[in-house]
């Protein structure tokens, strides 16, 4: 690699040159990985032996690892936490507000009851209109007051939200074929 030295152990805000924060520029996001990854790719490295093509593929595969979690704003956030010693933990720790399980069973319900194509669509659409609130409370938590719990509850309401539109759009998808 031929621009500063980085470390395979640095961040992935450091890795990409950015700042530690939740709102990044997509476009900028991309352009920086596409730009790391012409330095790394291994043939460019291929002139240089087995050896240098190796760190070559272990840079590369680092590059590709920080970009699929910088691109995805709730891995995005998930690790942000991590960074700021807050672990979403999602796997050990289910407890979240009796207003978000409220809305969750009402949702599961309404998927229940929803009968054709266009109750779904509704439906996706409520759960999209609480993912937006939801990504724009986790901005506010990050960026504006660097708050890693409150950031890790909307990460673990993002969580499920994100599984549930899935659900829905499977079903949708299955609705609609």
């Amino acid at each position: 690699m031929s621009e500063a030295p980085l470390s395979l152990q640095a961040d992935d805000f450091a890795l990409f040159g950015l700042p530690r924060r939740f709102a990044l520029d997509p476009a900028a996001l991309q352009e920086r990985w596409k730009h790391l990854q012409r330095l790394a790719h291994p043939d460019r490295y291929a002139h240089q032996g087995g050896a240098a093509q190796r760190v070559a593929l272990q840079w590369s595969a680092r590059i590709n690892e920080a970009y699929q979690r910088l691109r995805d704003p709730v891995r995005r956030a998930a690790y942000w936490c991590e960074l700021h010693g807050v672990p979403v933990g999602a796997e050990s720790n289910t407890a979240m507000p009796a207003d978000f399980l409220v809305q969750q069973m009402q949702w599961r319900e309404a998927l229940d009851e929803a009968r054709t194509a266009d109750d779904m669509r509704a439906l996706l659409d409520a759960v999209q209109a609480q993912r937006h609130e939801r990504l724009q409370a986790l901005q506010e938590a990050i960026d504006a007051r660097g708050d890693a719990v409150a950031a890790v509850a909307q990460v673990r309401a993002l969580m499920f939200i994100e599984r549930f539109a899935d659900t829905v759009r499977a079903r949708l998808s299955g609705a609609t074929h």
